[in-house]
């Protein structure tokens, strides 16, 4: 995929990203699947505060998406936030097997959104840039 389609597919994924952040994370951990997406045993305020920031982020996404290079650092936080989560996550399922059942719900999740935004994250800076508008 050259940079050119990366541009295009990026500001749709980040739309979707923030949308599942700010719609599908509460639904997933209250109804969908609790054991996958919450806390065993629940914590209520941990949850909540995890739902505050990352239906934010969701928000901050959504607002990055109209200006991929205005925005670069953040797109790199999702990234990163996301693959380091993931991996503490795992590490700690792995020392903990009744944490098994995350790994399906949030562990495999964090490491598809970190997963795509690497893929659609253009190659070259440059190509982020917006055209010259002539010394304007």
């Amino acid at each position: 995929m050259d940079d050119t389609t990366r541009i295009k597919c990026l500001p749709i994924a980040l739309k979707a990203i923030g949308l599942f952040f700010i719609f599908g994370i509460y639904p997933m951990m209250r109804f969908a699947w609790p054991p996958g997406w919450g806390w065993i045993p629940p914590y209520q305020e941990y949850q909540i505060l995890s739902l505050a920031m990352y239906a934010i982020l969701g928000i901050f996404l959504i607002l990055a998406a109209r200006n991929l290079a205005a925005n670069i650092g953040l797109i790199w936080f999702t990234f990163w936030l996301n693959l380091i989560c993931g991996s503490i996550m795992f590490l700690m399922m792995a020392a903990n097997r009744v944490e098994e059942v995350n790994w399906v719900g949030n562990i495999f999740v964090q490491y598809l959104i970190a997963g795509a935004i690497w893929y659609l994250m253009p190659r070259h800076v440059k190509s982020l840039q917006q055209p010259d508008s002539g010394g304007k």
